[in-house]
C-alpha cells in the first residue's frame, strides 16, 4: 500500500507531535518548544527538542533529526508502514485502500480483530473470578504476581465449553466470524461451534501494531492431551510470521543501551520472565524460527540472541535454527547463541536466582561461526583421515550455503582456520562418546570393531530391541497420545535404545508438525516411510517385556498411568548414567563422594524396579 504526500500530510496535521513524543518522553515547555531527556542516548542535561508548529524533533545529543513517523521507526524499531498504520489508527483515519475488494476484507479483518480484543478482556475477567482461583495459585507459585497479570495481559480460559462463545454473542457476534477468528472450534459433522481455549492459562499474541491476533494457551490439567495450544491461522494470524512478546521487546530495546540484546527464548513464560528482568525477548509459536520471523527480528536487532535448553532437544533446535538461518546471513545480519546452564530455562533461572543471574547466563553467548564450527566437528569422532576430511568437505559445503558471496568467502576461510588449529599434526584417537542404556552396555556399533565382519555382528547386535523399550514405543503407536505430557524428554531420548533412535526421530517429527495424531495416521506414516519391519519386531519384543498396559483388559487411563510412569523412570535412568559418568571424571572431596554414591543408589532401585516389573506400577500400587 503507498500513501501520497496529501494523505501523509493529513495524518500529520491531525496529531501534535507532542502529544505523541510525550507518552513515552517528559517534556517541558520551553518557549515555542518542548524539551526532554533524549530517548537515544543516557544524558542528565535535557538536549532533546520537539517543534509542533515545524513539525520535527532534533536530538543534540545523538544527531538524530526528524518527524512524527520517523521518530516511531527509530523508538519503536517500526516499519514506515507500521508506523503509518500506528498513527492513522490514533488519529481515526482509515488507510487508503488498494481497491474495493480490499477494503472489505480490511473492513473483515477489522471486524474479527475487535471480536479478539474483546476475548482478550473477557479471559483477563475471568481470571480475577472466583473460578479462577487455582490459576491464581498456580501463577503466584511461577513467581508472577497480580501487579503484572496486566501488563502481559494473561488470562484464564475456565473450564466451560461455551463460555467466551455465550459472551460474545451476547456482545452481537456471529459464530461463523468467531470460528474464523480461531476462537470457537466448528466441529465436522455440523454441530454446534464450541469454544477452542477451555481451562488453560491464556497469553494473547498481538501483531507488530500491537493488536490481538491470537491466543496460546496452557493447559491446567495435566491429562490434557496438548500442553500448550496455540490458535489456528487465520486472516489475522500467521504463526510463520509472528513471534510472542514483540512489543513489550520493543519497548526495551527503545528504552536500553544502544547494545542492549535481543533475545529469542522457547516459550511464553521465559519470554516473560525476560521482559520481567528488563532484557527485550520473544518466543517462536511452537515452531523453529522461519525465514519471515528471522527477518522481522533483524529489524529490530543486528544480532539476535537465540537461547535453548542445553538437553538434545535444545541442540537439535539450536542446529535446525543454523541451518535456516545460513542462506539469509548477510553483513550486518546474524545470531549469537545461548545456553542456559543447569537444565534450567530463563523462568526457572529468574525464579530461583534472580534478574542478575539470569542477565549474566544470558549474556554468554556463542558467534554463528563458532556454533556452526562446533555443531559440524562434534557430528562424528575425528579419529581417521577420512573423518577428518569429511569434516574441512563439510565445513566448506555449509559456509557455501550462505548466498552474499562476499560472507560466504569470509565463514569459508574462518571455519578452515578453525580447522587448522582444532586438528593436532599426529591424529589421537577420540573415541566415540559412550552411552549406556537400559541393559547397562554401550551400543556395539561405539566400541568400533576392527574388522568388517566383527563392526557387522556389533551393529547387529546393538540393532536388538530391548523389551521394556519395545513395549513403550508399541503403546506410543497403539496410543500416540501418551507422548504429549512427555514431548520434550522424548525429543531428547527417545524410546532410551539405539535401535529405535530413527523411529523416535520421526515419530517427533511428525507429532511436531500435526496438532492431532492418531494411530491409523501414524502407522500409515511409519510404513511409508520403511518401519514395518522394525515395528514387527518391536511387536515381538515388547511381548517379552510383562507390561500390564498391553493386556486387553486394562482401562486406558490405568494404561497410561503404567506407560507414563515406566517412561519416567526409563529416561531418568538415562540421565543418571550420564550423571554418574561426569561425576566419576570429576571426583573430589568427600561431599563428592558422597553426591556420586547418592546417584549410584537411585540408579541402582530404578534398574531393580525394571527387572522385578515395578516399574510398571503407580504411586497408589506400590
Amino acid at each position: 500500500m503507498r500513501f501520497d504526500e496529501r494523505f501523509l500530510d493529513e495524518l500529520k496535521g491531525r496529531l501534535r507531535l507532542s502529544d505523541v513524543i510525550g507518552k513515552s518522553v517528559k517534556l517541558r515547555r520551553q518557549g515555542r518548544e518542548y524539551v526532554g531527556l533524549s530517548p537515544f542516548t543516557k544524558e542528565k542535561t535535557p538536549s532533546f527538542f520537539v517543534n509542533d508548529d515545524k513539525g520535527f524533533f532534533h536530538d543534540f545529543s545523538s544527531g538524530k533529526h526528524g518527524d512524527l513517523i520517523s521518530f516511531l521507526q527509530e523508538t519503536e524499531r517500526l516499519t514506515f508502514m507500521e508506523a503509518v498504520e500506528r498513527l492513522a489508527a490514533e488519529a481515526g483515519m482509515a488507510l487508503p485502500a488498494v481497491d474495493p475488494r480490499a477494503a472489505q476484507q480490511e473492513k473483515a479483518r477489522q471486524g474479527l480483530s475487535d471480536w479478539l480484543e474483546a476475548a482478550a478482556a473477557w479471559f483477563e475477567g475471568e481470571l480475577k473470578r472466583p473460578g479462577g482461583r487455582e490459576v491464581r495459585a498456580y501463577l503466584e507459585k511461577r513467581g508472577m504476581p497480580e501487579a503484572l497479570w496486566g501488563r502481559f495481559r494473561i488470562g484464564f480460559a475456565p473450564p466451560s465449553r461455551t463460555g467466551l462463545k455465550d459472551y460474545l454473542i451476547a456482545k452481537g457476534a456471529m459464530p461463523r466470524d468467531l470460528v474464523e477468528a480461531g476462537l470457537l472450534i466448528q466441529p465436522e459433522d455440523g454441530g454446534a461451534p464450541y469454544d477452542r481455549f477451555r481451562n488453560r492459562l491464556i497469553f494473547p499474541i498481538a501483531d507488530a501494531r500491537g493488536r490481538v491476533v491470537s491466543f496460546g494457551g496452557r493447559a491446567l490439567d495435566p491429562n490434557d492431551r496438548a500442553k500448550y495450544l496455540n490458535g489456528p491461522e487465520t486472516p489475522l494470524f500467521h504463526k510463520g510470521r509472528i513471534v510472542y512478546g514483540l512489543g513489550e521487546a520493543r519497548r526495551l530495546l527503545a528504552a536500553g543501551e544502544a547494545d542492549a540484546p535481543l533475545v529469542v527464548v522457547e516459550g511464553y513464560m521465559d519470554a516473560i520472565a525476560c521482559q520481567r528482568a528488563g532484557i527485550a525477548a520473544v518466543a517462536p509459536l511452537g515452531t523453529a524460527l522461519t525465514e519471515e520471523q528471522m527477518e522481522l527480528l533483524w529489524r529490530l536487532h543486528p544480532e539476535p540472541t537465540l537461547c535453548f535448553d542445553g538437553d538434545q532437544a535444545g541442540r537439535r533446535a539450536a542446529s535446525r535454527s543454523i541451518d535456516r538461518a545460513l542462506p539469509l546471513l548477510k553483513p550486518g545480519k546474524s545470531f549469537r547463541f545461548a545456553i542456559v546452564e543447569g537444565g534450567k530455562d530463563p523462568d526457572d533461572v529468574l525464579r530461583e536466582q534472580g534478574e542478575l543471574a539470569l542477565r549474566a547466563q544470558l549474556a554468554k553467548t556463542t558467534p554463528f561461526v563458532e556454533a556452526l564450527f562446533v555443531r559440524e566437528r562434534d557430528t562424528e569422532p575425528l579419529d581417521t583421515p577420512e573423518r577428518r576430511a569429511g569434516l574441512k568437505a563439510r565445513l566448506r559445503q555449509t559456509s557455501a550455503a550462505i548466498a552474499d558471496k562476499d560472507l560466504a568467502q569470509a565463514y569459508r576461510d574462518e571455519l578452515l582456520r578453525r580447522f587448522d588449529e582444532a586438528m593436532p599434526q599426529k591424529p589421537v584417537f577420540q573415541p566415540r562418546e559412550k552411552r549406556s542404556w537400559v541393559n547397562g552396555r554401550t551400543p556395539a556399533w561405539a566400541l568400533e570393531p576392527a574388522t568388517a565382519a566383527g563392526r557387522n555382528a556389533a551393529r547387529r547386535l546393538a540393532e536388538k530391541v530391548e523389551p521394556i523399550s519395545a513395549a513403550l514405543a508399541r503403546q506410543a503407536v497403539a496410543d500416540p497420545a501418551v507422548l504429549d505430557e512427555h514431548l520434550e524428554a522424548f525429543a531428547a531420548f527417545g524410546f532410551a535404545d539405539p535401535a529405535l533412535e530413527g523411529l523416535a526421530k520421526e515419530i517427533t517429527a511428525l507429532r511436531l508438525e500435526a496438532e492431532h495424531l492418531d494411530t491409523a495416521t501414524l502407522e500409515r506414516h511409519l510404513g511409508a516411510r520403511g518401519f514395518r519391519q522394525l515395528l514387527t519386531d518391536i511387536d515381538r519384543a515388547a511381548s517379552q517385556s510383562g507390561a500390564p498396559f498391553m493386556k486387553p483388559d486394562v482401562s486406558l487411563e490405568a494404561a497410561r498411568s503404567q506407560w507414563s510412569r515406566a517412561y519416567s523412570g526409563l529416561t531418568r535412568l538415562v540421565a543418571l548414567e550420564d550423571a554418574i559418568r561426569s561425576s566419576k571424571a570429576s571426583l573430589g572431596g568427600r561431599s563428592d563422594m558422597a553426591a556420586f554414591e547418592r546417584l549410584k543408589g537411585e540408579r541402582d532401585a530404578l534398574k531393580r524396579s525394571i527387572k522385578t516389573g515395578t516399574i510398571w506400577a503407580d504411586e497408589g500400587s506400590r
